[in-house]
């Protein structure tokens, strides 16, 4: 098992290397986040393999993890519900399709639909 240095997987501590930190750095960045009026958002609910439980399921998002991931906090906060953002999905425990989809377009995601 490796150890992590300053939060890198590979253990590398300097390097002299330019190239090697904008690599480092563009990595898992995902694609530039599509402005909120072209994001087309899915949001349905869901129960597979979840044991019945009933979730929210929000996809379509286009654009960088960190985006997918603030947006899914922000959903998760205004709902008070548990959930997670991950391969471009976001998560929330509960029924709270309709809410979320007032929401999203309150702010400006016009193109969502349920």
């Amino acid at each position: 098992m490796s150890k992590k240095h300053n939060g890198r997987p590979d253990g590398l501590v300097y390097s002299t290397n330019n190239d090697y930190y904008n690599d480092y750095e563009a990595e898992g960045q995902g694609d530039e986040t599509l402005p909120k009026e072209k994001q087309k958002l899915r949001v349905k609910l869901d129960t597979k393999q979840r044991a019945g439980k009933v979730v929210t399921l929000i996809d379509g998002f286009s654009g960088t993890t960190y985006d997918l991931e603030a947006l899914g906090k922000q959903l998760k906060t205004k709902c008070g519900a548990g959930g997670s953002a991950k391969d471009g999905f976001i998560i929330v425990q509960g029924d709270y399709k309709e809410k979320i989809i007032g929401w999203l377009k309150d702010w400006g995601y016009v193109l969502t639909k349920g």
